[in-house]
């Protein structure tokens, strides 16, 4: 049973982005990734397209868009629906109706950083390397065996998972 997990952050141009593709990469076939936000950008932002590429990981599809297509009749049934948008730095983030199991899941928008274009990718690294380790704890979940409330337990604590230590890695 493939399970249906959407990623909802503002802009749907970087975070939620990196997620849906992680999610499709560390699931292992058992998770389907989607991404959407409140105020859709319109495109996905370049240094994260860069980034997914540098990663070997899938671009080709990713696109920009509203929550609202997965609101419509005939949408795919979402299971767990995560907001990764960053509440500490004043982001208003959608909130998903229905029963899908949901969490909090924040992490700083590096959209949202200036400078040079190094600081930037930076931002970026550290964004992936923030939701690669939340995802990754996801897929290890043995989501068969607990009941709801545990499950929606489990992915809260996952989502106060401590960010990784600052990337000096040269991502470029």
């Amino acid at each position: 049973m493939t399970r249906n997990v959407l990623f909802l952050c503002t802009g749907n141009s970087a975070r939620s982005i990196l997620a849906e593709v992680l999610l499709d990469s560390l699931g292992g076939g058992r998770f389907k990734g989607y991404s959407a936000g409140s105020y859709p950008r319109g495109q996905v932002n370049p240094f994260a397209l860069r980034l997914l590429a540098q990663r070997g990981l899938p671009t080709l599809g990713l696109r920009s868009k509203s929550w609202d297509e997965f609101a419509r009749s005939g949408a795919p049934v979402m299971d767990f629906v995560f907001t990764v948008c960053d509440q500490a730095a004043g982001e208003v983030c959608p909130v998903w109706p229905g029963q899908p199991v949901t969490a909090h899941w924040g992490i700083p928008d590096p959209a949202a950083v200036t400078g040079s274009d190094a600081t930037i990718a930076v931002a970026f690294v550290d964004a992936l390397r923030m939701l690669e380790r939340r995802v990754s704890l996801f897929v290890s979940l043995p989501i068969g065996a607990l009941d709801r409330m545990a499950l929606t337990r489990e992915v809260e604590r996952i989502g106060r998972e401590p960010p990784p230590a600052h990337s000096e890695e040269n991502p470029a």
